[in-house]
């Protein structure tokens, strides 16, 4: 007799579900059998973020059905029923740093007498209502709950010690005590290392052994293929296809995510610039304590150059000062010949630097304020004589950007937050833009967004060099790199190569990763970069890394 196939731990069917005129999802299905990894792709506004709240309980579906392991879904708002069902670990971690692993862990839990570290069990408080924490149990239970999961934390350590992939081990393991057998990662390596990555996909393969299941959501596609055996694409709210991965090469899941064939969204070959003699940017032996050290590099009017480089290996924190986000401790910065005061960001942007920077949410905009309102905070004294700010000049400064972008929003007034991920960013290039910079500084332009708006993204600031100005794209993703005239390669805080157009995935991703013996690859350093040096192991500072 044939296997009976196994119920699915979640099983979406007919979700539609609208807000106001915006149809989010429309007819929209999905589901994921007990030990799956399955994918959930798409563009942004294709309705994966209104599906997993669906999925998490946190809205209500117009229409349709929602069951888990063949039982219907809690009621809405029975929070305890949603969590012994279903968790999501999403891209900006939940953990809160004050507290303690094992606090994170039982958080409003402390009190409870469990009588395992994955059961809750009824308690009987005192007259008040409350009982006194057993701290030391706490941490044996929490001890026990990370072991039982291979998850190799302290349960003392405090939380904003950890590491990025730490922080999401324990929101797993979190997931997990609750009885939650389905966990849906947002994006789960956005910010993590190939190591790092590597890490937490073994872990996953793990926990499938145990009967866990994951829906996982990202715009890395390549991941896709190297953890998931099942992937479902939604597009225009509405769901495309379910195919096992092995079945749906990569030119058919980017049409269908699209509706594009792979020819038609392919980007048309980049006309590389001849070498210009002026330099835009230099930057001579500076050196951040705890970042990097004694870096040197030109970028020439015309030129995207790419600064690769792992977590770890000081770009981002580098990329940031040129912005005048941190003061180095030697060297210097000129923008357009004028040397620029480092440490200071109005000085900075009266050089002419332009910043995208890393985090949209924290560190690109001001959620509560208008579209408008975001791309224009670096345009104030435009917008007004003597220091006012006048709402007509907001709103055709907006539009011009807006339609030069193309950013998808019901208007300039129209609240940031409630627009799609990849228009989000668009609003902070605009903002980095208003200023027409000499240089532009992109530090993962296109993280988390889907691949019509990287495209879109990526060219925009190709547009930059072709202006006669200058960019710098500080990135560890390939794509991003690819589009670059020529890509310099970091590791622990030092230039370990420089890359001509053509180079190879292996011998770059070999160089980021402080692999010497293939970084004869490389070009070697000219009077772009300093010559490459030995390479001492510099520590992250945690108190301002950008987990």
């Amino acid at each position: 007799m044939p296997e009976s196939t196994p119920v699915p731990v979640v099983e979406a069917s007919g979700i539609s579900k609208r807000f106001g005129a915006t149809v989010a999802l429309r007819e929209a299905r999905i589901a994921v059998a007990p030990g799956e990894s399955h994918a959930l792709v798409g563009r942004n506004g294709a309705g994966k973020s209104t599906l997993v709240s669906i999925l998490t309980g946190l809205q209500r579906p117009d229409t349709g059905t929602l069951r888990f392991s063949g039982a219907p879904a809690p009621a809405f708002g029975d929070t305890d029923g949603w969590r012994a069902k279903v968790a999501c670990v999403y891209q900006r971690s939940t953990i809160i740093g004050g507290l303690s692993v094992a606090e994170n862990l039982f958080l409003n839990r402390q009190s409870l007498n469990r009588q395992s570290p994955n059961r809750q069990s009824p308690n009987r408080q005192t007259a008040f209502g409350l009982r006194p924490i057993r701290w030391r149990r706490l941490r044996e239970q929490a001890a026990e709950l990370l072991t039982g999961y291979g998850v190799e934390v302290d349960p003392a350590a405090r939380a904003e010690d950890l590491t990025v992939e730490q922080r999401q081990f324990v929101e797993i393991a979190r997931a997990l005590s609750f009885g939650a057998r389905f966990i849906i990662l947002d994006e789960p390596t956005a910010k993590l290392d190939a190591r790092g990555i590597e890490r937490l996909f073994g872990k996953l393969r793990e926990l499938q052994e145990q009967g866990v299941a994951f829906l996982f959501i990202s715009h890395h596609l390549q991941e896709v293929y190297e953890l998931c055996t099942s992937v479902t694409v939604y597009r225009d709210a509405r769901h495309i296809v379910t195919a096992p991965v092995a079945e749906l090469d990569q030119a058919a899941l980017v049409e269908a995510m699209t509706g594009e064939s792979a020819a038609s969204t392919a980007p048309a070959p980049v006309a590389r610039p001849a070498l210009a003699t002026e330099t835009l940017l230099a930057v001579d032996g500076l050196t951040l304590a705890g970042a990097y050290r004694n870096v040197d590099l030109t970028v020439r009017a015309g030129e995207v150059v790419g600064l690769a480089g792992a977590t770890a290996s000081g770009n981002v924190r580098l990329g940031e000062t040129l912005a005048g986000l941190h003061r180095p401790s030697s060297g210097r910065i000129s923008v357009a010949g004028k040397a620029v005061r480092t440490g200071d960001i109005p000085s900075a942007l009266a050089a002419g630097v332009g910043l995208v920077p890393e985090d949209r949410h924290r560190q690109g905009l001001v959620a509560g304020r208008s579209v408008a309102e975001n791309a224009t905070l670096t345009v104030s004294s435009q917008l007004g004589p003597y220091g006012t700010v006048l709402p007509a000049r907001i709103a055709a400064f907006a539009g011009r950007m807006i339609e030069d972008l193309d950013i998808k929003t019901p208007g300039p007034d129209a609240p940031v937050s409630a627009l799609s991920g990849g228009n989000q960013q668009k609003v902070v290039i605009a903002r980095a833009l208003a200023t027409d910079p000499h240089v532009l500084v992109a530090i993962r332009p296109t993280n988390g967004v889907d691949v019509k708006s990287k495209e879109f993204l990526l060219a925009r600031i190709r547009q930059v060099a072709q202006a006669g100005r200058a960019a710098l794209i500080v990135s560890d993703e390939l794509d991003d790199l690819r589009s670059c005239d020529r890509v310099l390669a970091m590791f622990h805080g030092e230039i370990a190569g420089e890359f001509a157009p053509g180079w190879s995935d292996e011998h770059l991703v070999a160089a980021m990763e402080g692999m010497a013996h293939d970084r004869a690859a490389a070009v070697p350093a000219s009077d772009h970069t300093g010559p490459a040096r030995g390479h001492d192991t510099i520590e992250e500072d945690h108190h301002v890394s950008h987990d």
